[in-house]
Parts: structure tokens; C-alpha cells; sequence
């Protein structure tokens, strides 16, 4: 396994380059930052989500990618549709793990390449998020789907990388802010725990120069194509 001081999105472009043209598809695509970036890199991106409110605001941020309503256990695209895909923070919340990616190898065309980039159930940024919403069990199904698919044969591991990244947040309030553009029910759990949110954050969060706090998330990130 590698460990590479370097961002997710960066290994994404290295992985498809070169972008123009490349049929990639986002699997929980979310609000469309991903898919921003690589259509910008010239790529022909399809988004998928099942949350009606990050597809608008997909659809509002990237007018030139497609983004459509599904769930990452059935995709509504034909056999060998896209040159890539990725799961980017993502598959942890997928129900079926396993499904969602014989789905994306089902819809790779030979020669594609998946990427998934998970993060770890380990770092400040966990260690903070944790009473709001304690992912220790699917951040761990997610890995152990992806080593499943790897033994059963069904995907070939072509680059094993673990990165670290680093967040910046003015305020604690920034930071709930963030993790609530996630999931917006984290906000009820946030008002009724207050107290206990808060000091997670202050126990986890480094203080730096300019008054902000920096939380740290480890990614692991697989480069996977069909056996």
C-alpha cells in the first residue's frame, strides 16, 4: 500500500487522464463538486444520486454534466457505458456496499478503471463526527466489500493508496455546517447533544495561527478494474 502526500482529486485525474472526452460516471455524485471539476477537465460526466435536493443542486452547478436519480445498487445504464467511475466518500453510504460495486464493474467498459476513495474510521475529523454520527460499522463494511470483490475475483486492484486530508474550519459552526450539506438529519442530533458535540470538536480540532481549527481524515483510496 502506498501513502502519498496528495489529494483525492488529483489521483482521480491521474487515474482518467487524459479527461477530454472520457465517459466518467459519479456514483453519489452529491451537490456536483466532482463532477465540476472534471467536466471542467473536459470530461462527459453522469452523476447519480437518490437525494432529490443534491441532484438540483448538481444539476445547478454543472449545467453540462447529466445527473440522474438512482441508487448506487442499480444503475440505470446499459452494460459498458463509461470509460470510469468513481465512488468518492460514498460507498459507506450505500446500504449494499457488495451491489454497488458489481454495479460499477458491470457498467465499465474492458479496460476501465473505478475508483473509490473511503475514509477511514480513524483521525480527528472522525473522532469529531462521531457523536453526531458514529460510521465506525460502515466505514468497515465499505473496506469489507472491497476486499470481498478483490477475493472473489470480480475486480483486480490496480493501486492501493492511503492519504491524509486536511480541513480547515473557522468555527465549530463551520464544521457542522459541513457535515450537515452530508446528511441534513445530523441536525437534529446536533441540537439535542449540543454540549457533547462541542467538546468532541475542542478535544479533536489542532488550533492553528489564523484562528481556525484543522480536523484530519485518512482516505483510502483503490484504483480497481475487471479481473
Amino acid at each position: 500500500m502506498e501513502e502519498r502526500s496528495m489529494d483525492a482529486l488529483t489521483l482521480i485525474r491521474e487515474t482518467f487522464a487524459p479527461l477530454p472526452d472520457k465517459r466518467i460516471l459519479d456514483i453519489g455524485c452529491g451537490g456536483g463538486t466532482l463532477a465540476k471539476r472534471l467536466t471542467e477537465d473536459g470530461a462527459a460526466v453522469t452523476g447519480i444520486d437518490p437525494g432529490a435536493a443534491a441532484l438540483a443542486a448538481a444539476r445547478a452547478a454543472v449545467p453540462a454534466a447529466r445527473f440522474e436519480a438512482a441508487t448506487g445498487e442499480a444503475l440505470p445504464f446499459p452494460d459498458a457505458s463509461f470509460d470510469g467511475a468513481v465512488l468518492l466518500n460514498a460507498l459507506h453510504h450505500v446500504p449494499d456496499p457488495a451491489a454497488a460495486l458489481v454495479e460499477a464493474a458491470r457498467v465499465l467498459a474492458p479496460g476501465g478503471r473505478l475508483v473509490v476513495v473511503e475514509p477511514l474510521a480513524a483521525g480527528s475529523f472522525f473522532d469529531a463526527l462521531r457523536p453526531i454520527e458514529d460510521e465506525t460499522a460502515v466505514r468497515a463494511a465499505a473496506q469489507e466489500a472491497i476486499a470481498a470483490a478483490l477475493a472473489r475475483g470480480t475486480l483486480a486492484c490496480r493501486r492501493e493508496v492511503t492519504i491524509e486530508r486536511r480541513e480547515r474550519f473557522a468555527s465549530l459552526d463551520a464544521f457542522l455546517a459541513r457535515v450537515c450539506a452530508v446528511d441534513p438529519a445530523r441536525a437534529a442530533v446536533i441540537a439535542a447533544q449540543r454540549p457533547i458535540v462541542e467538546a468532541a470538536f475542542d478535544r479533536a480540532a489542532e488550533r492553528v495561527a489564523d484562528g481556525g481549527y484543522d480536523l484530519i481524515q485518512p482516505l483510502r483510496i483503490h484504483v480497481l478494474t475487471h479481473a
